[in-house]
């Protein structure tokens, strides 16, 4: 099954989006309303918002993933990787790692050498974790109870090679 990759969000994409990481089965009701939440402002405000994405769509005009990345202000060449999420039946089949690729050559392309990661410490986010660290990143930090009792917030960090000049 083939996806291509959008990089503007349409006004379908934050119910699409909502409904997606609702059934990845990884996010809890909070996070999956900020989810749309982002699309939503990045609607409204543009680049403006800071926010920006990547969209894997299927042959059939399906949502297979997305991924929802941006500059940290007040740094030089940092980029937070907000949200990457795959629809269940697309999981484990390389789509998640081909969006975090097409992600990381987009930030490298806009100057970007940093990408920060988080997720969460309990045992549920143990494949997150895994992919992560199959994809490259280094586990920089863990801070103890930061969710909740219990559950630490990973953060991970990789550095992206320079964007290509094309000569």
């Amino acid at each position: 099954m083939t996806t291509t990759h959008r990089r503007e969000p349409t006004p379908a994409d934050p119910a699409r989006v909502e409904a997606l990481v609702a059934a990845s089965g990884f996010f809890n009701p909070d996070e999956v309303r900020i989810a749309r939440e982002l699309v939503e402002e990045r609607l409204q405000r543009g680049l403006a918002s800071g926010y920006r994405f990547l969209f894997a769509d299927a042959a059939d005009g399906a949502l297979d993933g997305y991924s929802c990345f941006g500059p940290v202000d007040g740094t030089a060449r940092s980029w937070d990787l907000f949200w990457i999420a795959v629809a269940p039946a697309r999981q484990r089949h390389g789509l998640g790692r081909a969006l975090l690729v097409a992600t990381e050559a987009e930030i490298a392309a806009l100057g970007g050498g940093l990408v920060w990661v988080e997720t969460g410490g309990k045992a549920l986010y143990e494949p997150t974790r895994r992919f992560y660290e199959r994809c490259g990143y280094r586990r920089e930090a863990e801070l103890r109870d930061f969710y909740a009792p219990g559950d630490a917030k990973v953060v991970f960090v990789r550095e992206v090679p320079a964007a290509s000049s094309g000569a």
